[in-house]
Parts: C-alpha cells; sequence; structure tokens
C-alpha cells in the first residue's frame, strides 16, 4: 500500500478504500478524462443527467480504466451535483495513472 502522500490529488485513503473527488460533465461528444482542476478529476461523460444516466455512466467508466469491477466503485455524494465522491474498494491499490490519460 501506497504511502497517502503520493496519491494523486483527487484521491485520499479512507478505511473501507481510496476515495475519489471528480467533477464531472455529462452530455459531452465523449467520455473521456479531462484532467485535474482543483484537485478534481474532471471527467466528459456522453451519457446525460437524466434518470441517473450520468452516475451509472461515470461509475462503469472509472472501474474500467482501473480495471476492476465496476461493483467496487461506488458514488458516496453528489448525486445530483457535477462534484462527486466516489469509492474505490478493490482489495488493492489501482494504478492512479490509468486516470490521468
Amino acid at each position: 500500500m501506497r504511502n497517502e502522500g503520493s496519491l494523486p490529488p483527487f484521491v485520499e485513503l479512507g478505511a473501507k478504500g481510496w476515495y475519489l473527488r471528480v467533477r464531472v460533465q455529462p452530455g459531452a461528444k465523449k467520455t473521456a478524462f479531462a484532467g485535474v482542476q482543483e484537485a478534481m478529476l474532471r471527467v466528459r461523460l456522453a451519457a446525460p443527467a437524466v434518470e441517473n444516466k450520468a452516475n451509472k455512466a461515470l461509475v462503469v467508466f472509472i472501474a474500467k480504466s482501473l480495471g476492476i469491477r465496476a461493483s467496487r466503485v461506488l458514488l458516496v455524494s453528489g448525486e445530483c451535483s457535477r462534484q462527486k465522491r466516489l469509492l474505490v474498494a478493490p482489495g488493492t491499490e489501482p494504478d492512479w495513472s490509468a486516470l490521468l490519460t
């Protein structure tokens, strides 16, 4: 397990796993990472922000990018907001560099 000081600015280590701070732009042309801003990972989502579609797409996109099952990524807060907090609990620490490409 890594030292918390070496984690990306949008990741914090918690008792249940790693928490990601994410800022989402739903309804984009394509789903992609858009960098880091104000200690938040920016994600553009092709899914619209209706009927929880953007939240589901975000969980699947983060899980796929980290190479873990979507059931290991949980939306903790921000269901109706662009700023969200996700819990990643894969058991072993994922490769965070996959989120920065």
